[in-house]
């Protein structure tokens, strides 16, 4: 399975797994031996708002009850695991707590709308973790770039997001009445991600539950960190191979480069230039690229920097010098700068 930045497995994304892991667990182990406990665990509609069993809005929306939405949703966790990996365990945990309470009120709000334009009366809605799955698509959609990787028949492509688009539609249609649990993710997604709301601000996870849970829980999922070694997936086309296999040289060649700036830092004073860094990476024309060292004549003139992408870095922690320095040399990606600002 490919996202976006490769496959390094769970590494620095111990929520992920934990997500990936422990609700699998009790899905599987309801399906096949504890049968009888599903009743619990149902997003019943009607007992929510006729018997008030608001304890339905978590026990329902936290297991799902069929395997194939735990398989599709559990497939979508470990590719957005990337967004664990670039914010934070923290800021990735309040963006599923915000979106996961925001989606159960659209949930009922939506219902309601069904109810009284198309007469459509909704007593249950399919159970789990799914709302928070469906509104990690705004930023995948917003934050990710589409890189083609082939075409087929010569007219369409095929894209590092393209799998992640199709598991999302499996999930989509895997259910009668699952359409509104992924609107409702969707416009929760947004709401959080918006910058008029101001959302994130106020559905977040305090900073001492933060760490009470990376002292008990995260030793106990985290991961080790993978080898240099490139992981190539099975049945993996030959682009995604080389394309996989280009990264990690970018990557190497980024480090040993560093590293000799900051001896010559050290030796000298004075900040890392960063725009003799990123040239390489942004002027290649083939494979041996490396062996290219452009001039200070082709150099290009300072890219103007988004202020939106500067503070955004500042969010992650960074400072505001090397988050200018980063977007410049990277020639305004966010991507690119924050992929070298969190290896470095």
């Amino acid at each position: 399975m490919f996202s976006s930045t490769g496959s390094n497995g769970l590494y620095k994304a111990p929520l992920s797994k934990s997500l990936l892991l422990v609700p699998s667990a009790i899905s599987i182990l309801l399906t096949l031996l504890f049968q009888h406990y599903q009743k619990f665990f149902a997003y019943n509609l009607q007992a929510i708002k006729e018997d008030f069993q608001i304890w339905r809005l978590v026990c329902g929306r936290a297991i799902c009850l069929d395997l194939k939405d735990t398989f599709c949703s559990s497939l979508l966790i470990y590719n957005f695991r990337i967004f664990e990996r670039r914010y934070g365990s923290r800021k990735f945990s309040s963006f599923l707590l915000g979106a996961w309470m925001l989606s159960a009120l659209f949930d009922l709000l939506l219902v309601e709308i069904a109810q009284y334009v198309f007469g459509i009366t909704i007593s249950s809605l399919p159970s789990g973790f799914l709302g928070p799955v469906f509104a990690l698509f705004v930023p995948f959609y917003c934050s990710i770039p589409r890189v083609q990787v082939t075409q087929v028949l010569g007219h369409f492509s095929i894209t590092n997001k393209t799998l992640v688009y199709i598991l999302g539609l499996q999930l989509l249609t895997s259910g009668s009445y699952i359409w509104i649990l992924a609107l409702s993710g969707l416009i929760s997604g947004i709401c959080y991600n918006s910058s008029i709301l101001k959302v994130h601000r106020i559905l977040c996870v305090p900073s001492w539950v933060a760490k009470l849970f990376s002292w008990t829980l995260e030793p106990i999922f985290s991961s080790a960190e993978p080898t240099s070694e490139i992981r190539v997936g099975m049945g993996a086309t030959v682009d995604i191979q080389r394309q996989q296999r280009m990264e990690l040289l970018d990557r190497q060649i980024m480090m040993s480069q560093v590293a000799q700036m900051r001896r010559q830092r050290q030796q000298q004073g004075g900040m890392i230039n960063w725009n003799r860094l990123f040239p390489p990476l942004r002027h290649r024309q083939n494979a041996n690229y490396q062996d290219h060292r452009p001039s200070d004549q082709d150099t290009p003139p300072p890219t103007e920097v988004s202020e939106e992408q500067v503070a955004r870095l500042m969010e992650m922690g960074f400072s505001r010098g090397d988050a200018l320095e980063a977007l410049r040399a990277s020639n305004n990606d966010l991507n690119v700068a924050t992929n070298f600002l969190l290896q470095h």
